[in-house]
């Protein structure tokens, strides 16, 4: 990885004189009032290492913890991995597994430890398995691979891209379970620690070292935190605690496409003495009970800082967070009871020098830049080399499609892919004499470069499909609702619409244009009937802002003249039958 300095010589090499940036970003945010006062006790760590290195909670706070926390404490989930307990537990069948306690809660629990998520209620016997791809990037190999592994469950396969710019691949059967983890390993791949009390995937600029105008190429730094998350995938106990989940980015352009609002800490370019680094933004958080954006550390990093102060922020959290009520168990629960001072001081404790500069005054980030859009052919930093962005319908993708896309990005670019938050897929590279024929290549009729500005930036997560926590169908019904909305409206600009299937927001609908949240409600002859609350609001950028409920429980059949509707009041959408009127007149 390239060093601060050399970072530093990239952004601003000596000729070039140091130019201010232009505006304030999201880290000059007021944080919130920190609290007055902190018992000492309170700061006294809750957790403490075993002699096999993993971290468990202290007998003294063991008292009114939540189920999972016991789950925890009955048997170490990362044991599966790190003591070889998967191969023993794959060879058990199901129905024997679910006679024990224990090894149910392994199938049904620990096991995302492993990225294996049991799909109880809706594929009895068969798991989501989500990897690790930091910043969105795969290879050809890779995406053969999952290819093969989805195509042996035939119609019970699938895939998905994530909104963290990730692989899901469904079907998996557990006897499977140890020979597709040593496929992994063999093409550079992990599934390791990405469900429950672990660090998600590190999100980076999906245009990372082929972007015209990115501040920072953000693959170096997404890489490095994926290694040190995942112990170089072996395993890294000393994080394999944390009372919750926990998301991580590194911002790279102007575009802000990483969601900083968002995560539990987020990296933001800011020079400091004519030294790159990054100011820090921590907390944000969805969660049904609440959604938060993060708020300014008051922090700066250098850029060779990056893990250490990670490691620092998540040991901080690791030993203080609450264990209790799993609605209040996000690290911005901590931050609010300690105050943000007293967080920020415990964070410095565990940096290697006992210390942690103060923010930047300023971060890199243009504030009035205009977002781009990733779909498309557009020019690369590189000369006669084109980006190609793939409209992927929801994420959704079969067998057939990853292996002509991992053909795709052998034939006319450099054998990778690119995935984006918005589920969708960019095809890297292409020299720009090749941009026509691939264009004319008969996916893309399917990943259009080119969809509806509705279609472009739908979002949906799994849904009731496979997913056992979601109310309502979600993909399908997003792709249909459009649909219709489409032949209703006609709008002049991308409407950003998300889909989630429950209050755990998957689908990010807080940060959409119009988001839909499943429920059930009634209709209006009074039957139970799948519906959704309607978010509106949501920005992305600079000025990000966390939609609010515009109409609850609206029956999911009556959702197309309400959208309909909405885009012509709020987003200056034009009705298709006027604007027939208007050609005839």
């Amino acid at each position: 990885m390239a060093s601060s300095t050399s970072i530093q010589r990239l952004l601003f090499p000596p000729s070039t004189p140091h130019r201010r940036p232009t505006s304030l970003s999201a880290a000059t945010r007021t944080p919130a009032e920190s609290s007055t006062a902190v018992e000492p006790s309170r700061l006294e760590s809750r957790v403490e290492k075993t002699e096999k290195g993993f971290w468990v909670l202290k007998e003294e706070h063991r008292t009114g913890i939540n189920p999972q926390e016991k789950v925890k404490l009955a048997k170490e989930p990362m044991s599966l991995f790190m003591e070889g307990g998967i191969h023993e537990l794959a060879a058990v069948p199901m129905e024997e597994i679910d006679k024990s306690k224990l090894s149910k809660d392994d199938v049904d629990v620990r096991l995302k430890w492993l990225g294996l998520f049991h799909r109880r209620k809706q594929q009895y016997g068969r798991f989501m398995m989500r990897l690790k791809l930091p910043n969105g990037v795969t290879t050809s190999e890779q995406t053969r691979y999952l290819a093969g592994v989805i195509a042996a469950y035939g119609d019970q396969g699938c895939a998905d891209v994530t909104t963290r710019q990730n692989w899901q691949i469904r079907g998996v059967t557990l006897p499977d379970v140890p020979a597709i983890l040593d496929g992994l390993v063999a093409v550079g791949l992990t599934s390791l620690q990405s469900g429950m009390d672990n660090v998600r995937n590190p999100v980076g600029n999906p245009l990372a070292g082929i972007d015209p105008h990115e501040i920072v190429d953000t693959r170096p730094y997404t890489n490095l935190l994926s290694s040190y998350i995942t112990g170089n995938s072996k395993g890294n106990p000393e994080i394999t605690n944390l009372p919750r989940k926990w998301n991580v980015c590194v911002i790279g352009s102007h575009d802000l496409y990483e969601h900083p609002h968002i995560n539990d800490l987020a990296y933001m370019p800011a020079m400091k003495n004519r030294k790159f680094g990054f100011n820090l933004l921590v907390g944000g958080f969805f969660s049904p009970k609440r959604c938060e954006e993060a708020i300014p550390l008051d922090a700066w990093v250098p850029g060779d800082d990056v893990i250490p102060v990670c490691k620092a922020i998540l040991e901080a959290y690791r030993d203080l967070g609450n264990r209790g009520n799993r609605q209040r168990t996000r690290m911005m629960w901590l931050i609010d009871e300690l105050g943000i001072e007293v967080f920020r001081s415990e964070v410095a404790k565990r940096m290697p020098r006992g210390e942690l500069e103060r923010a930047a005054e300023q971060d890199l980030i243009d504030k009035k830049w205009e977002r781009r859009d990733l779909l498309g052919v557009h020019p690369q930093k590189q000369p006669g080399f084109s980006f190609v962005g793939l409209h992927i319908p929801v994420g959704r993708v079969q067998a057939s499609d990853m292996v002509e896309l991992a053909r795709l990005a052998d034939q006319y670019g450099s054998g990778e892919l690119r995935l984006t938050v918005e589920q969708n897929i960019i095809i890297p590279n292409v020299e720009n004499s090749k941009v026509e024929q691939l264009l004319k290549e008969p996916l893309l009729k399917k990943f259009s470069p080119e969809p509806s500005l509705l279609m472009k930036s739908l979002v949906a997560c799994t849904g009731n499909q496979f997913c056992g926590q979601a109310i309502i169908e979600t993909k399908a019904r997003a792709l249909k609702v459009t649909e219709e909305v489409e032949r209703l409206v006609s709008v002049p600009k991308t409407v950003r619409m998300h889909w989630t299937g429950c209050p755990n927001t998957c689908g990010q609908v807080q940060v959409a244009d119009i988001g839909f949240m499943g429920c059930m409600t009634r209709d209006s002859e009074g039957k139970i009937v799948e519906g959704a609350d309607v978010f509106l609001g949501g920005r992305i950028g600079s000025d990000s802002h966390l939609g609010e409920v515009y109409k609850k429980a609206v029956p999911c059949k009556d959702l197309v003249p309400l959208v309909a509707d909405i885009l012509v009041e709020k987003f200056g959408a034009v009705r298709r039958d006027r604007e027939e009127d208007d050609e005839e007149n």
